[in-house]
């Protein structure tokens, strides 16, 4: 009987793809046939049930198959085909695979895809078992947890993050699993946002009933995975965590009293258990990050600079620049000293002593940059060894390493300079690790154990003889051959082999009257006889098995060297550090030299002078030949707290904000800077509000944008803080705009700390500013006027700008001419029309206030007044309340 049907169009927008569907209308009488399941298909299922939110590779055979919705993603993430397995059946599904040894392609490109994959593997050789073969997940990698060099870029960390929201803080801890470095640290979500711009995390692990939280306060342009609220407790954490450690409290490592810190690194570690990542013996130590210890920059600091990230895919960033490291670890630590530059001026000068040092000599230098280069990633390749996961021909590489590491422990312990004999000092030589390679290990080894020949001879006897056995059994058979061919007579005699009979010996028909007696027949064919004797049996059985025993005692002697080097572990990490140090060191040394960066004088004080300053990034992109304008920048808390900069649009107001910037920020690293001097006192906050940028996404203008980045400023400037502004209120009315300049400007001086401050605007009205407020100067960055255009000097110096020669740079835009000319004609009739108005104005409040001085009804009362009725005593702080009394104040010294 046929069944009315109905066609069913789906579309599953997480597939992008289009299903067709038949439902057959089921009558009362029609039983639920569920679609027969093969043992295979239970057993995938069964263990997808286990991973539903991971994309399972099952091997079968020698192939990776996803199937269902796994299939349809991996098919269009790597290119791959898709098809149907059981077509047309009941069980019928989408089926997509590539073979085995290509995981190491197809991999990264999931995971890079932000796909958290199960790799599930064959348990036992299919040929021992007569059932389904044991299959069972051996690794889950997301994109926070990889181990695999295809996912991992060398001068990056890969950080798994997690984020615990407490009550009195939030905690969050950083993990690269690759490494085996484990950073803490909490704070307010401020903080913690500036954390997680700074070191970028692949994966971040949030409790589940934080997501929404999260989101809105950090975003959502991270990879995240929630997990179980249970696991985010301060008894299970530290239970994780002494365990690991083996330690009775966490008192050795200074991080305590971080509760919140300490939740959210607990659960990194469940983490790693959950996702079969239990050999993790190389995670030694767990560090703070100091907050105190480390110059604050905000999140639309670190953008606006663009220091290492920029969203314009084409910009140059400072790290372009800078980096001129020579090994992976060096250039991962160059990145966190660019996001954490230092505060304590001892520290500092130490790195600016040995860069003096290594400058003026360069012998040393050469031969240091020269042994850097022959180090491999010691870091990622110790935590291999722990990991169990290194191969032959990488250990070779960790030899090497250490090998090279040599001359440099020789060379900083017979340097004049104290910081470097000290690292020369703590350089570990591991005589014996580098000697114990090189004995057990080939020179040539292999990618891989199983393609044999990597231990060395003579570390094992019996594997010598197997060997032995195995090069020579070619020749003894042929040797055979030829000795038997001889002795009985017979020329076409063959020695070869099969499954069934192993070695025999082969004599066509027409010599079978030769055969000696002692020879056994074991088949006979059309035109021959099949023999075998005892010396051939006897041989057989050694040749046939040594093979076999060669490659298990290569594996097993293998994986003894990997477990004694572990105990190795925190000496090569400690050398992996020290000479990530040395690098980045080296690399400011080169960079000085190539640029003609000078030494900065850092002191106690609050001032910042800057002599023909230069921008790190701008003066690289210019033409050959061309130079780079330096200008001079000097702030104090005296005399000249805030410069306030005016001048057209493409004069290059912006560009010395930001070399202001990241002349102090390159300072505080301990690098060289780009001027002819640079004096200044420590610089503990670096705000900047330099550029314009919609935050369409999360509904916000540009103009909300700036005022929310100016808010973060105002409401978190120290005494050491520097602040650069450039056109705040542009985004608004041009009344609205100055009145906010003018009234944020004024805030920045009231205020107790008195924050060092550039200020470039297109609002010429606050030059007025200079005349009442004692520690604001004017500033211009010069230009020419020509007959019919502007020439850009790009050169700071005293005194306001008049004009803003907007239409000059549209001109010079290629704006078309009949545009221009109107544009200046209406220009001419609104500096007209505003200058009567303003004449008009000033007569007639000069004449106002004459007549109505001393007088009860004075309009200048009226506004005292209306400031007083105003202020909300219940919200108004210290700062500004002194600030308002002082605005009061300077009403009357007026009138």
């Amino acid at each position: 009987m046929s069944l009315p049907l109905k066609l069913n169009l789906i579309f599953l927008p997480s597939q992008a793809y289009l299903k067709f569907e038949i439902v057959a209308k089921k009558s009362a009488t029609t039983p639920d046939k569920a679609p027969k399941e093969t043992p295979l298909m239970k057993q995938y299922n069964e263990i997808k049930n286990k991973y539903p939110d991971a994309c399972l590779l099952f091997r079968v055979g020698d192939f990776y198959e996803t199937f269902g919705e796994d299939a349809v993603r991996a098919a269009g993430i790597l290119g791959i085909t898709l098809t149907k397995r059981g077509a047309g059946s009941d069980s019928e599904t989408a089926l997509a695979g590539f073979p085995h040894h290509s995981i190491n392609t197809y991999l990264p490109k999931l995971v890079k895809a932000g796909l958290r994959v199960a790799i599930c593997d064959q348990l036992e050789d299919p040929k021992m078992t007569k059932t389904i073969v044991k299959r069972g997940v051996t690794e889950l990698v997301t994109p926070g947890v990889s181990m695999n060099d295809e996912v991992l870029q060398s001068k990056s960390n890969n950080f798994l993050a997690s984020v615990h929201f407490g009550k009195k803080a939030v905690g969050v801890s950083f993990l690269d699993v690759s490494t085996g470095e484990f950073l803490v640290s909490q704070g307010n979500e401020e903080y913690i946002d500036k954390l997680l711009q700074n070191f970028r995390p692949s994966e971040i692990l949030i409790p589940k009933q934080f997501k929404n939280q999260f989101n809105s306060v950090f975003g959502d342009d991270f990879h995240t995975f929630f997990l179980e609220d249970w696991i985010y407790k301060e008894d299970y954490a530290l239970e994780s965590l002494t365990k690991h450690f083996q330690t009775n409290s966490l008192k050795g490592f200074g991080v305590e009293e971080l509760t919140e810190g300490l939740i959210a690194s607990g659960a990194i570690l469940y983490y790693l258990s959950e996702t079969q990542h239990n050999k993790i013996q190389h995670i030694t130590n767990i560090q703070r990050i100091a907050e105190d210890a480390y110059v604050w920059m905000d999140k639309f600091t670190i953008r606006n600079l663009e220091l290492y990230h920029s969203y314009n895919p084409n910009a140059v960033t400072l790290l372009d620049v800078i980096d001129k490291t020579l090994s992976p670890m060096g250039a991962r630590l160059l990145k966190r000293w660019l996001a954490l530059p230092l505060k304590d001026i001892a520290k500092i000068r130490s790195r600016h002593e040995v860069i003096s040092y290594l400058k003026t000599n360069p012998e040393v230098l050469q031969k240091i940059q020269y042994q850097i280069k022959q180090i491999s990633d010691l870091e990622r390749l110790i935590s291999k060894v722990a990991t169990g996961k290194i191969s032959p021909r990488e250990v070779n590489f960790l030899k090497d390493s250490l090998d090279a590491i040599i001359p440099i422990k020789n060379l900083a312990l017979e340097s004049s300079n104290e910081a470097l004999r000290v690292i020369g000092d703590s350089l570990h030589a591991c005589e014996l690790l580098r000697e114990k390679i090189k004995t057990t290990i080939q020179e040539d080894a292999p990618v891989s154990v199983n393609k044999g020949n990597a231990i060395a001879v003579g570390v094992h006897p019996e594997l010598d003889e197997l060997r032995a056995i195995s090069s020579t059994g070619k020749g003894y058979l042929e040797a055979l051959e030829q000795r038997e061919s001889a002795a009985s007579g017979i020329p076409s005699l063959k020695v070869s082999f099969n499954n069934v009979f192993g070695y025999y010996i082969e004599v066509r028909n027409t010599h079978k009257d030769k055969v000696p007696a002692e020879w056994i027949r074991k088949q006979t064919l059309v035109n021959a006889e099949r023999y075998i004797t005892e010396e051939l049996k006897e041989y057989e059985s050694k040749i046939l098995g040594a093979e076999e025993k060669i490659h298990q005692l290569e594996t097993q002697l293998f994986e003894q060297l990997v477990n004694w080097i572990a105990t190795y572990i925190k000496h090569v990490q400690l050398n992996a550090n020290l000479i990530a140090q040395l690098d980045c060191l080296t690399s400011f040394t080169q960079l000085a030299i190539d640029n003609k960066y000078v030494c900065p004088d850092l002191d106690e004080s609050f001032d910042l002078e800057i002599k023909e300053g230069r921008h790190p990034v701008i003066e690289k992109q210019l033409p050959v030949g061309v130079p780079y304008i330096s200008n001079d920048v000097y702030l104090d808390r005296e005399t000249q707290q805030i410069i306030m900069i005016t001048g057209p649009n493409m004069s290059g107001k912006s560009a010395i904000l930001r070399q202001t910037a990241l002349i102090v920020l390159m300072a505080q690293m301990g690098s060289f800077v780009p001027a002819e001097s640079v004096r200044m006192g420590i610089v503990d906050k670096i705000f900047t509000r330099v550029g314009a940028s919609d935050n369409i996404s999360m509904g916000e203008s540009t103009f909300m944008v700036e005022m929310n980045e100016t808010a973060s400023i105002l409401n978190n400037i120290s005494e050491r803080s520097l602040v650069l502004l450039d056109e705040i209120g542009r985004g608004t009315s041009t009344y609205d705009g100055i009145s906010i300049a003018w009234a944020i400007s004024e805030y920045l001086h009231e205020h107790p700390n008195q924050p060092k401050t550039l200020f470039a605007t297109h609002y010429h009205e606050l030059n007025e500013m200079e005349v009442t407020f004692e520690r604001i100067q004017n500033f211009n960055v010069s230009v020419k006027e020509l007959k019919d255009t502007v020439l850009f000097i790009r050169k700071l110096v005293k005194g306001g700008s008049a004009h803003s020669f907007g239409i000059h740079v549209a001109k010079m835009a290629g704006m078309p001419q009949i545009v221009i000319q109107k544009a200046q004609k209406l220009l001419k009739q609104l500096e007209k029309r505003h200058s009567s108005e303003e004449l008009s104005g000033i007569k007639s409040a000069s004449d106002e206030l004459q007549l109505s001085f001393f007088n009860l009804d004075d309009p200048l009362l009226e506004d005292i007044k209306e400031e007083i009725m105003n202020i909300d005593i219940n919200t108004l702080t210290p700062v500004e309340a002194l600030m308002k009394l002082n605005e009061i104040k300077r009403m009357l010294i007026k009138k």
